[in-house]
């Protein structure tokens, strides 16, 4: 709640959550019954990856990643509540997400598989590594295969990740 101390970053954390398409969180969604699996089986879990997801636009708007000054329309959040607590509202958002895969009901191996999952699409061979490459990539002239990386890294992999997320606590096969 937004009355919880430390009040700033509560608001801020909640300010990161507004608005939005909410497109992984209906992928996994999807995915769960795709596979035979009732959605609310996978409804925590979907919450968690919008969490993870509002975490990594918080962090690319920061000024050391893209300096965005607005996201849909609102000041950003580093705008409205300073670069420290953006930084530690992401990192915030970050945590309950995951600590949202540990409260979704599932078997704890299938809890585990879906971590693995998110963990898998996050790092230096995903979202993190495609934010890598994108900023190294600034300012240059870009080839195709370039793009495709640092888009089916930066961007698709928290996409797919919502799709096997889905399937995993929808009972899917690999």
């Amino acid at each position: 709640p937004k009355k919880d101390y430390p009040a700033a970053l509560h608001e801020a954390i909640h300010y990161s959550v507004k608005g939005g398409k909410r497109i992984r969180p209906i992928l996994a969604l999807t995915a769960c019954e795709a596979v035979g699996g009732d959605a609310k089986e996978a409804l925590v879990a979907a919450c968690g990856i919008e969490l993870i997801h509002a975490f990594s636009l918080v962090h690319d708007d920061l000024p050391c990643i893209d300096n965005d000054e607005l996201r849909r329309g609102e000041p950003t959040v580093h705008k409205k509540f300073g670069e420290s607590t953006a930084l530690l509202a992401g990192d915030a958002l970050l945590t309950l997400g995951f600590e949202l895969f540990s409260k979704n009901g599932a078997s704890p191996l299938r809890q585990v598989h879906v971590v693995q999952e998110v963990s898998r699409a996050l790092g230096t061979y995903g979202m993190i590594g495609g934010q890598v490459a994108d900023l190294e990539l600034r300012g240059k002239e870009i080839d195709l295969p370039s793009l495709e990386y640092v888009h089916t890294h930066k961007t698709g992999a928290l996409i797919a990740a919502s799709l096997k997320v889905g399937g995993i606590l929808g009972g899917g096969s690999p």
